[in-house]
């Protein structure tokens, strides 16, 4: 396929700018700092020296032979839950913030939903003596408690986001807003493959790390190739960080699973792709949730880190293009997928990546295939979340 995006930002019909004349500037001039730098041996060669001792990478693949008996697949897992902070979001953060500093901005922001990127930035942050704060949603913070201590450990702000559906959606509204009014010495962390240009393409580079360690593994496993790439997607980052380096390869199928939440009307869940339109949101056109006069509408899912009304613009053109395939999974099928991978492999999945084991556990595909899938994070932050859902968990101590 060809190298994407366009000069404009432009992944086919998506992607592009439609921000506030004040971040033009900002975004110019981020759009150029990552062109020179993203091939730089030094800034390649910090970055790379961090990833290995800092994060832990590459990280690990794991073969799950008991949820493969089970499906009838040979399935291996890679472990992004088993980076520092745990999930892949640090790959992303990490080069983020080594590109602020080469722009000489002394202050980040960030927003964020399932909190893992926000932790992923404090931490960041915490290791350049770099001052943070981050936007998240008050439903987000209640379910995602934890996360929002451990962003305070590290030092950074929290700012509660009550308007709106007060998720995802409306804390990356308010860090929009804060960047448009602090430009001139704050760089803004956006954590997924969404929002202007240059944002796509320069998370997908940094997150692309994921599929090209995978590819080596999984051709040092099984000799080949997958048959199929499966992946979580919410706005998009882990999703196309795994497909980035298989989108050459024609015969491996690339599979992105949506949250399907509660049912299929409008409100009840996070089906961008499979249910959405594409009109405009966070800067950039692409398939979003919205109603008959344009509006967007609320969205839900069970994981914090889906429950977002848009997605990607590559998502939508690979949608397009006919390369990769989008599925949904509920928030039902996600609590079984968590459930088969704890209770089969002594793994707690995100409820994030839990979609992606639940899609496998309806049998979808052809006996025998190989697949793989990118475990995202690790399921920490959602066990409250996993217990009230479930009333209680098979096998604890009675009181």
């Amino acid at each position: 396929m060809e190298a994407l995006p366009d000069e404009r930002g432009r992944f086919g019909a998506y992607g592009g700018r439609y921000v506030p004349e004040v971040l033009i500037p900002a975004l110019e001039e981020l759009a150029a700092a990552w062109s020179s730098l993203r091939g730089d041996p030094a800034f390649r060669g910090e970055l790379d020296a961090l990833l290995r001792d800092f994060v832990g990478r590459p990280s690990a693949m794991t073969f799950a032979p008991r949820l493969s008996e089970a499906t009838g697949y040979r399935i291996h897992l890679k472990r992004e839950d088993l980076n520092h902070t745990g999930a892949h979001k640090i790959n992303n953060t990490l080069g983020q913030v080594l590109l602020a500093r080469r722009l000489g901005k002394g202050r980040i922001i960030a927003e964020t939903g399932a909190g893992m990127h926000g932790v992923a930035t404090a931490t960041a942050c915490a290791l350049f003596g770099l001052p943070c704060v981050v936007y998240m949603g008050e439903e987000d913070t209640i379910r995602q408690a934890p996360n929002v201590a451990r962003m305070q450990l590290l030092g950074a702000e929290v700012v509660t986001v009550t308007s709106g559906s007060r998720t995802l959606k409306d804390a990356l509204n308010e860090a929009l807003r804060d960047w448009a009014a602090s430009v001139v010495d704050t760089h803004y962390v956006l954590g997924s493959v969404a929002g202007p240009h240059p944002f796509p393409a320069l998370v997908r580079d940094l997150q692309r790390v994921i599929g090209d360690e995978a590819r080596v593994q999984l051709r040092e496993r099984e000799g080949r190739d997958p048959d199929v790439v499966v992946a979580c997607v919410g706005g998009g980052s882990n999703a196309i960080g795994i497909f980035e380096a298989f989108l050459p390869e024609p015969g491996v199928g690339l599979v992105g699973v949506e949250a399907g939440g509660r049912g299929d009307g409008l409100g009840e869940h996070c089906r961008s792709l499979t249910l959405g339109e594409p009109g405009v949101l966070h800067g950039s056109y692409s398939f979003l949730l919205q109603d008959e006069q344009g509006q967007v509408v609320p969205t839900h899912s069970i994981s914090a880190g889906l429950d977002y009304p848009g997605v990607g613009p590559e998502h939508a053109f690979l949608k397009d293009a006919g390369r990769a395939t989008y599925v949904s999974v509920t928030d039902g099928e996600a609590l079984e997928g968590f459930r088969a991978l704890a209770t089969l492999e002594g793994i707690l999945p995100a409820l994030e990546p839990a979609h992606a084991i639940g899609w496998l556990l309806r049998r979808p595909l052809a006996e025998g295939s190989l697949v793989l899938v990118n475990l995202s994070g690790r399921g920490d932050k959602d066990l409250e979340t996993v217990r009230a859902a479930l009333g209680s968990v098979p096998g604890a101590p009675r009181a």
